[in-house]
This record gives C-alpha cells, sequence and structure tokens, in this order.
C-alpha cells in the first residue's frame, strides 16, 4: 500500500508522523514500524506517531518506538503532532489531545509549541541517581562533565541492569551550567542509543534537579544536543503540577512510501 507521512523534529527528536483518522495504518505490524522509522531502509526518525481520532477532545496520539512497539508518552513527540494537527487544520492554537498517559492540553505560537504533561507526585531519589515517571520512567545522574560520557554504553547498562531488566528506563546524564539551568544527554529505550534530545527526560531532569534542590527555580532551561527546551512547574509540597515542556518543532519534509 502506498503511505503518506509527515517528517517533524523537535530539537532534533525526529518522528515519522501519519494521519490514521481513517485507520488504514497497519499498527500492529511491528516490523513495518520498524522499517519505516530504520535510516538505511526506511525514512528514519527515532519514533513514529499515530494521529486518530477522540471521541472527547481533538484528536488522539499514539506513539511508537523505532523499534516497532507502542510505547509510553513522548514529550517531543506531543509537541509535534500538535504543529502537525495544525497543520492539518484539526486546532487553531490551543488544543486537547488524549495520549498514553492521558490528556494533554498545548498552545502553538509560531513553530513554538508548550505542551502540558503529566504531574509529577513520586520521585526515588538514592545515592547516586534519582528516578521518576513523566509519562515515560526516567532514571537521572547528575554529572560534572556529560561531554566525556560514553552514553550509548553507560546507558544501556543502566537500562538493562538492575532493577530495570527487560522493561527498561530512559538514561539520563545532567550537568549544571547555572543556577536555572542545565544540559542533558539521554540514552532512548526502543531506540536503544543515545537521542539529538528528549521531551520527558528534559522534564524529569528539571524535576530532579528541583527536588534536589540543585534549583529553586520553576521555571528552567535545559540544553539538549538538537537545541534548547524550557520546562516549567507548579511545586505544591511534594507534588510538581502546571508541568510545561516547551521548545521548537519544524516541518522537516512531507511524502509517500511504499509498504
Amino acid at each position: 500500500m502506498k503511505l503518506q507521512f509527515y517528517k517533524y523534529q523537535g530539537t532534533g527528536n525526529d518522528f515519522i508522523i501519519i494521519d490514521n483518522r481513517s485507520n488504514h495504518f497497519p499498527k500492529n505490524n511491528i516490523k513495518i514500524i520498524h522499517k519505516l522509522c530504520d535510516r538505511r531502509f526506511g525514512i528514519g526518525a527515532d519514533g513514529l506517531i499515530l494521529l486518530e481520532n477522540s471521541s472527547e477532545n481533538d484528536f488522539t496520539m499514539v506513539y511508537y518506538n523505532a523499534d516497532g512497539n507502542e510505547s509510553t508518552m513522548c514529550g517531543n513527540g506531543g509537541r509535534c503532532i500538535v504543529a502537525f494537527a495544525k497543520l492539518l487544520g484539526i486546532i487553531d492554537n490551543e488544543t486537547t489531545f488524549d495520549a498514553v498517559d492521558g490528556k494533554h492540553f498545548a498552545a502553538i505560537k509560531g513553530d513554538i509549541v508548550s505542551l502540558q504533561m503529566a504531574d509529577v507526585d513520586k520521585i526515588d531519589t538514592y545515592k547516586n541517581h534519582t528516578f521518576l515517571n513523566t509519562g515515560s520512567p526516567h532514571h537521572i545522574n547528575f554529572n560534572s562533565d556529560i561531554g566525556n560520557i560514553n552514553v550509548k554504553k553507560l546507558g544501556a547498562e543502566i537500562r538493562y541492569g538492575a532493577p530495570y531488566f527487560k522493561e527498561g528506563t530512559n538514561v539520563n546524564f545532567v550537568e549544571q551550567v547555572s543556577k536555572n539551568s542545565f544540559k542533558i544527554r539521554t540514552y532512548e529505550r526502543g531506540v536503544e542509543n543515545e537521542t539529538l534530545a528528549c521531551g520527558t527526560g528534559a522534564t524529569a531532569a528539571a524535576i530532579a534537579a528541583n527536588k534536589l534542590n540543585k534549583t529553586t527555580s520553576n521555571t528552567i532551561d535545559i540544553e539538549v544536543l538538537g537545541g534548547n527546551l524550557e520546562v516549567s512547574f507548579k511545586k505544591v509540597g511534594n507534588h510538581y503540577q502546571n508541568v510545561f515542556l516547551k521548545g521548537p518543532t519544524q516541518l522537516v519534509f512531507k511524502g509517500n512510501i511504499t509498504i
């Protein structure tokens, strides 16, 4: 079958996005999704996103990792699908849509999308790392020089090791730059490699930094390999609410492929 697709990127995190409101895409075919995401034999992307109908909100986001498996929430993918929904004329400048972790509100102005993420109520702090779920699970390590870390090697060791094993986790290495600015490098499960950005990872890093008193700010700049993101939140006791991930999106190209 001939498939129309759109390629988007948000701070270097790139996605194949497909309008699947007619339910024509073979969404249970892991091999096809994996091949489409392959950078040599397919279109190439960190993940594939389907835009589908919603009975209550503007649309539904269905996200697949590059390995072909349906996955948890993707922050940059969520921002990109908002831009795609505007391109299709489904939304104007604001939207509420469904995703695997619940309902999300977002606003778009030009190429900048601000996406409301899930509230965070549980943060596990350990001697050498922090763990929390921002729609996807994230292991956070704060380091003094993340530029010299072999992210693929060390990230894989943590991702597959105890206590995560087969289910795995995303792994983030974070370096403080100033009182409210941090750099981050992320190993993403499902991609099984370092990516240029990870939205849920940037969100997790910002919240972990606040939780560990590395910053008192509730608006934090996160520098990823592919650009810059902003994370803001309201802290109520030990709970993080009104969490927003903000940054640029871009339609890279669109095309057709036979699958």
